[in-house]
């Protein structure tokens, strides 16, 4: 069995390919020009995960309509690859974004899950929307949809830089120096999810797809403000803590834990506490 692998990015889909082993099939941007060349590379794959985040240009930033253009058009071959292969399982990963922002006073509503409305943030996030609905009106028995709108991930890279997110960040900045640049006033909460819970859940719906279609928000169903998880690196290095930085763009919430639960059976189970002693710990703290 050969799994798919496009769209892919320096951090999420290393450890993807590493989990895959020989069953992964990179699909590098020159191939999806070439609809003979990605359809050959197609031909043995049951499923493919297609990596759905924007990539930054330097002509262009989130907001820009063009965000929204380029996602789209780089969506449709893999969404007509699909179609004309038959019998591919889709998984998309996303992100958060194409929910409104997070209110934790709301309290009808106050979790990420299958009932949360849409309403991307962004030009990319409107983008990524797009994919996800179109892929979702085009999914089958025999084509079936798998999204996965994930929070906050940390962790190792396969490659590349020491660590990948917010807490790895933080540990540098602390280690050089520089103290914990605050984003907010500190209210702000997020859920966390260690690249190895990813895997697990990504693992767990390549097994077992869904009849038709299925989305859903992915995090550890536990969140921690800004100033409790500042408090922490505090404690244990003793860096200095400034408030008011700058938040835009950052996702905060929690994600719902009983739908992952109900649907795989398990929950995430790296806890924030493992997170940050890993983060200090590759950078020597």
């Amino acid at each position: 069995m050969k799994i798919a692998i496009t769209w892919p990015d320096s951090f999420i889909s290393p450890h993807i390919e590493q989990m895959l082993g020989p069953a992964a099939v990179v699909i590098t941007e020159d191939i999806l020009k070439d609809q003979s060349k990605l359809d050959v590379m197609l031909t043995p794959c049951s499923a493919l995960i297609h990596i759905n985040s924007w990539i930054k240009n330097s002509s262009s930033d989130r907001n820009d309509d063009s965000a929204y253009r380029a996602m789209r058009e780089e969506a449709r071959p893999i969404l007509d690859a699909v179609d004309r292969h038959g019998s591919l399982h889709m998984i998309i990963l996303g992100t958060l974004r194409v929910y409104p922002e997070w209110n934790p006073e709301y309290t009808i509503h106050p979790f990420y899950d299958w009932n949360s409305s849409l309403d991307p943030r962004d030009s990319a996030a409107s983008g990524q929307l797009w994919m996800e609905e179109t892929a979702m009106e085009r999914a089958q028995a025999e084509r079936p949809v798998s999204i996965l709108r994930v929070s906050n991930v940390q962790g190792i890279p396969v490659t590349g830089p020491p660590g990948n997110g917010i807490l790895h960040r933080w540990a540098e900045d602390c280690k050089i120096g520089f103290g914990i640049s605050m984003p907010g006033d500190g209210s702000g909460v997020k859920d966390f999810i260690h690249i190895q819970d990813l895997l697990q859940i990504i693992s767990a719906v390549i097994r077992d797809p869904p009849p038709t279609r299925e989305s859903m928000a992915i995090g550890s169903g536990a969140g921690i403000t800004m100033t409790e998880l500042s408090e922490i690196y505090r404690s244990k290095v003793n860096c200095d803590v400034l408030t008011g930085g700058e938040d835009k763009g950052e996702v905060f919430g929690v994600v719902d834990g009983r739908d992952m639960e109900d649907r795989f059976g398990f929950r995430p189970q790296v806890s924030i506490e493992e997170m940050i002693d890993e983060s200090l710990g590759i950078m020597g703290n």
